[in-house]
């Protein structure tokens, strides 16, 4: 029997705060230091190192949800200052430091082997088939400290969820900058006061918000109407439904054993962040 979707989400809502740390200061730090000008430079040589040495155009297509020319400001210069393989070693080394300041205690339970366990079976079992950063991580070796596992775990679960959120998007014709204005949208806020695209030109903004108009997704108030809230629905369930495979590995049992394991770590990451 399939997991019930509510659960599927509900394990996304926990590996993000545990995946994210890698974009934290102690792995910024650790980019800075091997010659990166800024955190958008650690950002992708960091996350686009599994790749390889690809052209600007193919880490773009994979990320999906950057505006035009972004990528290109980084890669390939940052391996004139790094290289994939170190890149990695520094993600991990940097991202396994950040959750285990961020969880204190809880990075020394017993429990939290088990969790790193269960979170591993079910990260490096999912397809690869469609799933191209994904797959770029299942071929890195799994890290044997428990901390550095379970990031790596994580950070395996987000990125095959995050393929599939990209297939949703494609399949609801939703491009990568007009993704962003549909969840700043879900989030309450105007698309110029969102974090990822408020910096954009405002012409180019406003011709994304305007498209989106235009397809009766967006209101004349830059708002959602129900056509447009619906979509972005569609388009969660769907990235739920797709990301469902990583965890079949999983009994029932075992998959309310990882949320509930995962619980107290995730709201310490949380709290660590803040």
């Amino acid at each position: 029997m399939p997991h019930p979707q509510a659960k599927i989400h509900r394990m996304f809502e926990l590996v993000e705060p545990i995946a994210t740390v890698t974009f934290s200061d102690v792995p910024t730090e650790a980019f800075l230091a091997v010659g990166m000008r800024n955190y958008w430079d650690g950002y992708f040589a960091g996350r686009a190192a599994p790749l390889g040495l690809v052209p600007a155009e193919v880490v773009h297509a994979v990320f999906y949800n950057f505006a035009d020319g972004e990528v290109a400001r980084h890669i390939p210069w940052v391996w004139g200052k790094t290289t994939p393989e170190e890149a990695i070693a520094i993600r991990e080394r940097g991202s396994a430091a950040a959750l285990r300041e961020w969880i204190g205690e809880l990075a020394n339970s017993p429990d939290l082997v088990r969790v790193a366990d269960l979170a591993t079976r079910a990260a490096v079992s999912a397809p690869t088939a469609g799933r191209v950063l994904y797959a770029g991580l299942r071929a890195l070796d799994v890290p044997e400290e428990p901390v550095a596992r379970l990031w790596h775990a994580a950070t395996l679960l987000r990125e095959f969820r995050g393929d599939g959120h990209n297939v949703a998007l494609v399949a609801h014709g939703i491009g990568g900058t007009e993704a962003h204005v549909l969840m700043a949208l879900a989030l309450g806020m105007r698309a110029e006061e969102f974090g990822r695209i408020h910096h954009l030109p405002k012409a180019q903004l406003d011709g994304v918000v305007d498209g989106l108009r235009e397809r009766g997704l967006v209101d004349a108030a830059g708002r959602f109407t129900d056509a447009g809230r619906e979509t972005k629905s569609r388009i969660e369930a769907l990235t739920d439904e797709l990301a469902a495979p990583a965890y079949d590995v999983l009994s029932a049992d075992e998959l309310d054993e990882l949320i509930a394991g995962l619980e107290p770590i995730a709201a310490a990451a949380l709290a660590g962040d803040d």
